[in-house]
């Protein structure tokens, strides 16, 4: 679940008394960390990749991401 509120730093804002009980973390989108150039690497890489007709199916994508073990 994603949700985006803006925060005034002052008042709770009202998207945030609207989710459940749980723990959150949160990570302000002002802030976007630079790539590493490995990353960009990767990235440009992908693009490629993809311009190439390499990519794959959304079948085949999201029986990749269901093998990635999550936290």
């Amino acid at each position: 679940m994603t949700v985006l509120l803006n925060f005034d730093g002052k008042e709770l804002p009202e998207e945030m008394r609207s989710l459940p009980s749980g723990r959150y973390v949160l990570q302000s989108v002002d802030e976007v960390p630079l790539l590493t150039s490995e990353e960009e690497d990767g990235l440009e890489e992908a693009a490629q990749s993809l311009d190439r007709g390499e990519g794959l199916s959304p079948d085949e994508l999201r029986a990749e991401l269901k093998r990635i073990p999550r936290r």
